[in-house]
């Protein structure tokens, strides 16, 4: 039996060789681990003006940041973020409106250092291949690709263009998860074992309104069975466990429960007739993937925004001599007075508190945004570029950190099948060691 005129051995043995050519290739591209930005003075432009970009404009406002364009496909949105840049003092931005992809002309412009994307996840990927094809450097919300091939892409493109595709993984930059992340690096907690990591919270309003994200993202759960947003709770304990830093996530089993949260909501909360009755929920309402390590740690990784719960992200780390867990902190480590009792972290911040949180952080609290974390994370992006410095969080990363996201699927999909990770760094994990959040000390 032939395909159009090869036979299937030929044909499946052309495909092996092809394969092997495209390994090849990604190999010998040169990696972007620890290469530094070209010293400057950024200037940035901001695709997505909505909640989440006019939050981001904020802070990159405040950290004195030049806002030289803005794009946003509601009018409306963009005006209202000019606005804002004006009223801080710098010259009024140019507005791109014109359709879906009026950010090609806003990443055609000369005058930009680093484009901003805050945007449904769909269009994640090919606006930040579209920016470092044409130059520029990229900050990109989470999560920064849903398949494993726009993860590629984004690895792929940053290495070919030698352009930094960063995303923006604020919870990286908490309070807690850097005091921890210090105490971790000097060994507090022994040799790490596990964690835990999760995004627990209660989006069904959101989901159902008829702005902002209700517009499209209850969409992903009539099309998906697996985590839909894994990286806040995973960056973290990422960074804890050294990951892409001399070890890396090996392998992912994922199972969910049934879908039931959002159809129950929308009995009592949307009116027969309505559209979204014709809707299909099909992710399982919690989601629960188990990740292991080359190097033999495990991390839980949970999500689950269909339901009734607190807020929680766990944030747990655990090793030989202690635990840490998140929501509400508490500490222990083997010996502490008050017996087999949590204590509490203050008495470590003294000691392990960030240098960042130390100089920053007053002005981010009074900033807000979850706590202070987004503008500590773009204080520091930028004071990267302006000194010249290797991002904190590279392609790399926002690669091994969404790739929860499609993995999950297809293990769910797969009876809980594990499920490999790629290994984004070209066997390059293992030329460094730990995350370089941990080591600013200024």
């Amino acid at each position: 039996m032939s395909i159009r005129g090869t036979s299937r051995r030929g044909f499946l043995q052309a495909s092996a060789a092809g394969l092997a050519v495209a390994q090849v290739q990604r190999q010998t591209k040169e990696s972007m681990l620890n290469v530094p930005f070209v010293q400057t003075e950024p200037r940035i432009g901001i695709i997505g003006n909505g909640g989440r970009g006019t939050a981001l404009l904020q802070n990159f406002i405040a950290a004195d940041i030049q806002v030289k364009a803005l794009c946003d496909v509601v009018k409306d949105a963009a005006l209202n973020a000019q606005a804002k840049v004006v009223a801080a003092g710098q010259k009024a931005p140019e507005i791109y409106t014109d359709g879906d992809h009026a950010f090609e002309a806003l990443l055609a412009r000369e005058d930009l250092d680093l484009a901003v994307i805050a945007t449904p996840w769909n269009w994640h990927v090919p606006m930040a291949i579209d920016a470092m094809k044409k130059g520029k450097h990229v900050a990109v919300e989470v999560p920064a690709a849903t398949t494993i091939e726009d993860c590629w892409k984004l690895v792929d493109t940053s290495e070919a263009s030698r352009r930094h595709c960063v995303m923006l993984e604020n919870c990286c930059y908490g309070e807690n998860e850097t005091l921890v992340l210090a105490m971790v690096r000097a060994g507090l907690f022994g040799d790490l074992l596990y964690g835990e990591a999760a995004y627990i919270h209660d989006l069904r309003q959101e989901l159902f309104s008829g702005k902002g994200e209700g517009l499209w993202r209850r969409t992903w759960h009539t099309e998906r069975d697996g985590n839909l947003y894994p990286t806040h709770g995973l960056g973290p304990v990422a960074n804890y466990m050294g990951i892409n830093r001399g070890d890396r996530f090996d392998y992912l089993v994922s199972m969910s429960t049934p879908a039931r949260g959002l159809a129950a909501y929308r009995k009592e909360h949307v009116a027969e007739g309505d559209a979204r009755w014709k809707e299909k929920y099909i992710t399982g309402d919690m989601n629960t993937s188990l990740i292991k390590t080359v190097n033999g740690l495990t991390v839980n990784l949970q999500h689950d925004t269909s339901n009734p719960h607190p807020y929680d992200r766990l944030n747990t780390i655990a090793g030989t001599k202690g635990v840490f867990k998140d929501y509400p902190p508490r500490i222990y480590f083997d010996g502490q007075p008050g017996g087999e009792e949590y204590g509490t972290i203050d008495q470590y911040k003294d000691r392990y508190e960030h240098p960042l949180w130390r100089k920053q952080g007053e002005i981010a609290r009074k900033l807000g945004g979850h706590g202070g974390m987004d503008f500590i994370m773009v204080y520091r992006l930028t004071q990267c570029m302006r000194k010249g410095l290797p991002p904190d969080m590279d392609v790399y990363d926002a690669a091994a950190w969404s790739a929860p996201g499609p993995l999950s699927v297809a293990s769910v999909k797969a009876g809980s099948a594990p499920v490999k990770f790629p290994d984004f760094t070209r066997g390059q994990w293992k030329l460094r060691s730990g995350s370089p959040i941990a080591e600013i000390n200024e």
